[in-house]
């Protein structure tokens, strides 16, 4: 019992210094004119859809949730957030140039049709983000609308 007592307390010891290692969540300004709901004069519903299953993960509007700031969850959610980042931020769509733009647009509404997104392990614990099929579509109809009209 002596040896598993000890396990014990380095583990809670080890578990409290690792809540000492920061991890960056602040998001950045938000420059709506280069803003893709912004930009695209998005209508309210498509807008509140993206913004409860993508923003989180695709902009700097994220809203870290409270078991984002217990490592070592935390680092996990960082590097979601971050990555996802890298593969499209709607915050600086604007930014982008017109073939970058058409292959975010193309893959995000193949990601929504295969339902890789948003991830199922997101799903589990923001329950806005779990689409309905109807929402589904309604999301690939606004993201093709946007291409075929090309004012992305």
């Amino acid at each position: 019992m002596k040896t598993f007592g000890k396990i014990l307390l380095f583990t809670g010891i080890g578990f409290a210094l690792i809540q000492l290692i920061p991890t960056d969540k602040v998001n950045q300004p938000i420059n709506r004119r280069v803003n893709f709901t912004d930009v695209n004069k998005t209508p309210e519903k498509v807008a509140g859809l993206l913004k409860g299953a993508c923003y989180d993960c695709h902009s700097d509007e994220t809203v870290y949730p409270d078991y984002a700031y217990i490592a070592p969850v935390s680092w996990s959610v960082k590097s979601h957030v971050n990555e996802g980042r890298e593969h499209m931020n709607l915050s600086v769509w604007d930014t982008y140039n017109k073939d970058l733009k058409e292959s975010m647009l193309t893959q995000s509404m193949q990601t929504l049709r295969n339902r890789s997104m948003p991830m199922p392990g997101y799903i589990v614990y923001h329950k806005e983000a779990n689409l309905s099929d109807a929402e589904r579509e309604l999301l690939i109809k606004y993201l093709e609308g946007l291409l075929e009209s090309g004012s992305y």
